[in-house]
């Protein structure tokens, strides 16, 4: 895989989702969106709180608060 801007070859692996080459150490395939899981770590997602603002896609991180807008979690 070569960079698009400097043309530099990067170490590559392949996503599970459609197969594309996408940067080592990515966290999400960049041509599908799919998450990219370190060797023995699993996709839970259930966990997650959303932003209590209905227009926001962040989520409430450990400090209570969005990691997008800030608003704090309801209740």
């Amino acid at each position: 895989m070569k960079c698009p801007r400097c043309e530099e070859t990067i170490p590559y692996l392949l996503c599970e989702g459609c197969g594309e080459k996408i940067p080592e150490g990515s966290r999400f395939c960049c041509w599908c969106g799919n998450a990219v899981l370190s060797k023995g770590e699993e996709s839970d997602i259930t966990d997650r709180v959303l932003c209590p603002d209905g227009s926001c896609i962040g989520v409430v991180n450990e400090s209570g608060v969005c990691n997008i807008c800030g608003k704090p979690k309801a209740g």
